[in-house]
C-alpha cells in the first residue's frame, strides 16, 4: 500500500461536497478552471460521494475531470452511501452506476459512508465490507475505508470488526480535538493503535474556522498575513499518520489560498499553535456553559447521565451551529442518560467546583435537542 500512496503527490485533497455553483448547477467552467490549477500545482487527490450535491458532485467530476485527463494522473474517491441500498443485493448495481457517473473504470478508493453505531448494523448485515473486499479483488477498487461519525469506542469496535480495511476518514480540527461529544483526539488515537492512515474531513469545520469572531480573526491576523483556513488545514495536516487533508472549495479564491501554504507544506510551529489555543479560548467565551468537564457530577449521578458531555454538545451547537452536533446528542443518549432522565436530586449541584445550576443547564439542553420542529 505505501508504494501506492507515493502515487498521491500531496497530503491535501479537492473535497467536492461544496463546489462552485450557478443557477443551482455546478459551474462547470470554474470548476474546471479549479481542477486545472489544483493539478498544475500538484495535487491530484479528489473526493466525492453520490449524495454530494444531490448526484450533480459524481456528474461534475466526469465533465471537467475524468473526460479531460488520463487516469493515472489523479486519486478518486468515492463512497458507499445507505441511500444506495436496502439489501446486500443491491450493491453491486449501485457500485456499477457510480463508475458510470464518474467516467471511471476502477475507484482508487471506496469508503463505507458515514459509520456510526445507527448506520453500521446495516452495512453488516448486507455485507457491504465484504463486498468492497470482492471489489477489490477484482481490480474495481485499489482501497478499502470508512468515514466515520461516532465516538473513539465504536471506531475501536470497526476496526476490530474489520482489521482488513485499507484507511479511515475522520472529523478532526482544532475546535473538537478535545470536543467531548466529537472525540477528534480519541478517534485520532484509535486509528494510530491500528495503524491506518487518516483521511480528515471537516478541517474548517464546514467554514466556521474562518467564520471566527473579530477578537479571534484578529489573534491570527497578528502572526501575518495568512488566512485563517490556512491554520486550520496545517493544525490537521501537522499529526504524524495523516495520509490527506480534504478542503471543500467552492470557488478560485478559495483554491489558490489552501494551494499558497499546502504546496510546501509546513506543520504549524509553537508560536501558531499557543495561537490556536487563544482563539479557541474567545470562541468558548461565546455564551456558553463554563462546564471544565472534571466529571465529579457523572460519579455521584444515580441515573448516569454524561453531564459533561452533554454540555460540550450543547456548547458545540451554540458556537459553532453545525448539524453534527444532533447527531452526536442522540448517540450520548442511544442507551440512556438523555438530560430527561434527571430526577432532580442535586447531588450533580453539591459536588460541582464551578457551582453551576446542572439542573436547570440540562432543562435548556433537553430543550434545545428535543424539541420538535
Amino acid at each position: 500500500m505505501n508504494n501506492y500512496f507515493k502515487k498521491v503527490k500531496k497530503n491535501f485533497g479537492f473535497g467536492c461536497m461544496r463546489l462552485p455553483m450557478k443557477d443551482n448547477e455546478v459551474d462547470t467552467a470554474e470548476f474546471s478552471a479549479m481542477i486545472d490549477t489544483f493539478l498544475e500545482n500538484g495535487f491530484n487527490y479528489f473526493d466525492t460521494a453520490q449524495g454530494y450535491l444531490e448526484g450533480k458532485s459524481e456528474l461534475a467530476l466526469k465533465e471537467c475531470l475524468t473526460s479531460r485527463y488520463p487516469r493515472e494522473s489523479y486519486i478518486l474517491t468515492d463512497k458507499l452511501s445507505p441511500h444506495l441500498f436496502k439489501s446486500e443485493a443491491d450493491i453491486r448495481p449501485a457500485f456499477e452506476r457510480q463508475l458510470e457517473a464518474c467516467g471511471v473504470e476502477y475507484f482508487d478508493f471506496y469508503l463505507m459512508h458515514s459509520q456510526n453505531k445507527g448506520l453500521y448494523p446495516k452495512y453488516q448485515s448486507c455485507r457491504a465490507y465484504e463486498i468492497a473486499q470482492e471489489l477489490k479483488a477484482e481490480g474495481k477498487v485499489k482501497y478499502v475505508g470508512f468515514s466515520f461519525h461516532d465516538d473513539a469506542e465504536f471506531l475501536d469496535k470497526i476496526l476490530t470488526d474489520h482489521p482488513e480495511v485499507d484507511v479511515v476518514q475522520i472529523q478532526f480540527n482544532y475546535a473538537e480535538y478535545d470536543d467531548p461529544s466529537v472525540e477528534s483526539r480519541k478517534c485520532y488515537e484509535v486509528c494510530r493503535k491500528h495503524n491506518k492512515p487518516i483521511i480528515v474531513m471537516e478541517p474548517v469545520k464546514g467554514g466556521h474556522l474562518v467564520n471566527l469572531p473579530d477578537k479571534a480573526k484578529a489573534v491570527f491576523s497578528a502572526l501575518g498575513d495568512m488566512s485563517p483556513a490556512s491554520y486550520a488545514i496545517r493544525f490537521a495536516a501537522s499529526f504524524e499518520g495523516i495520509f490527506m487533508v480534504l478542503s471543500g472549495m467552492g470557488d478560485m479564491q478559495m483554491m489558490n489560498d489552501n494551494i499558497s501554504y499546502m504546496k510546501n507544506f509546513e506543520p504549524l510551529n509553537a508560536k501558531e499553535l499557543e495561537a490556536i489555543h487563544k482563539v479557541l479560548e474567545i470562541v468558548k467565551e461565546q455564551g456558553t456553559i463554563q462546564c471544565t468537564a472534571c466529571r465529579y457530577c457523572v460519579d455521584g449521578c444515580p441515573m448516569n447521565i454524561p453531564i459533561p458531555d452533554l454540555f460540550a454538545c450543547a456548547n458545540g451547537k451554540k458556537i459553532w451551529n453545525a448539524w453534527n452536533y444532533n447527531s452526536y446528542y442522540r448517540s450520548l443518549t442511544k442507551d440512556g442518560g438523555a438530560p430527561a432522565s434527571c430526577i432532580e436530586c442535586g447531588a450533580c449541584e453539591d459536588s460541582c467546583p464551578q457551582h453551576l445550576p446542572i439542573r436547570d443547564l440540562l432543562k435548556e439542553v433537553a430543550n434545545e435537542f428535543e424539541k420538535k420542529d
